[in-house]
């Protein structure tokens, strides 16, 4: 009886406590089964970056990334949760190395799902090369668990969204969870506007960036699977939710995949705003989405039906 209570107790933590807001530490400790961590490499054996002393730069004890493997409703699984508060998530050596060797034991035990909580703003500047060579093995790891049989499932919910080669990462996993914080873009706004200028994308245009880069669009478009609300208990329900859909990954998946994009480019390529690709979805009033609550955003991506589930 008081570990039922306890656990009632727990999710109700998990429920009243955004993910958007929430350290990756917590999000974690609310997300699994109590007490069920086991961390890899953790705080107290000091793996920081050997880079950043260099600038003259804070170091963390975790560099930004916690790893490890847990269980979900009792099933086993493999975690890593970005830290968005050091250095916006982003990856250099340690932190990418990290996920790397999860993604790599992943592969060889082929049965264990993997959840990344992504929560990153793309390489850090000051690993440049490292960090890019991160981003490939991590890629190419995600693509070799998943061929081994692994299912690696992307949460993105986090302050910093998931840019740059988080952004590629992402597009490499079996299946996405956003909210309506999360983004998720290869190219953030500044870097856009930086290069094209302000007529193509204007960085300070909040609203622009979220009906282009968040979760709604994400979803809608079908480069997300499922949307959750801003708590931690929701994504956890996203989790198991996905970790039950998807289906086996090899060469027919991935054409698939290439052949989704291929239409998505052909039936929207014209168009210049979301706002044009919902109401060519169908949406009434697309005007209205980024205002819908989640549970009505929800029903409404629901009848559109566009998942991506049948494809990556």
């Amino acid at each position: 009886m008081t570990a039922s209570l306890d656990d009632v107790a727990r999710a109700q933590r998990a429920r009243r406590t955004s993910f958007n807001e929430a350290s990756a530490r917590t999000r974690l400790e609310l997300m699994l089964d109590a007490g069920s961590l086991v961390e890899f490499i953790g705080p107290e054996q000091r793996e920081v970056s050997p880079h950043l002393r260099i600038f003259d730069l804070p170091e963390q004890f975790d560099d930004g990334i916690v790893v490890g493997h847990a269980r979900l409703e009792g099933s086993p699984v493999f975690v890593a949760a970005q830290e968005g508060r050091f250095m916006g998530g982003a990856f250099g050596e340690v932190h990418g190395a990290k996920l790397t060797g999860l993604l790599r034991a992943a592969r060889e035990i082929g049965s264990i799902p993997v959840l990344i909580l992504f929560d990153t703003g793309g390489v850090r500047l000051q690993e440049a090369n490292a960090g890019e060579l991160a981003i490939a093995e991590i890629m190419r790891a995600v693509m070799e668990a998943r061929t081994a049989g692994a299912k690696v499932i992307g949460l993105i919910g986090g302050r910093s969204g998931c840019y740059g080669g988080g952004g590629l990462i992402a597009g490499c996993c079996s299946a996405l969870a956003v909210s309506e914080p999360g983004r998720i873009a290869v190219s953030g706004p500044e870097v856009i506007e930086t290069n094209r200028g302000v007529e193509e994308f204007d960085s300070r245009d909040r609203a622009l960036v979220w009906r282009t880069m968040g979760g709604k669009h994400r979803r809608l478009l079908g480069a997300a699977d499922v949307f959750a609300d801003d708590t931690v208990q929701d994504f956890r329900e996203a989790a198991l939710e996905l970790i039950g859909l998807v289906g086996a990954f090899g060469p027919d998946r991935l054409k698939a995949e290439h052949e989704r994009l291929a239409g998505r480019l052909r039936r929207f390529g014209t168009c210049k705003d979301a706002v044009d690709i919902w109401t060519a979805e169908g949406v009434a009033d697309a005007e209205t989405v980024p205002d819908l609550p989640a549970d009505r955003f929800i029903a409404l991506a629901d009848r559109i039906g566009r998942t991506s589930r049948d494809a990556r």
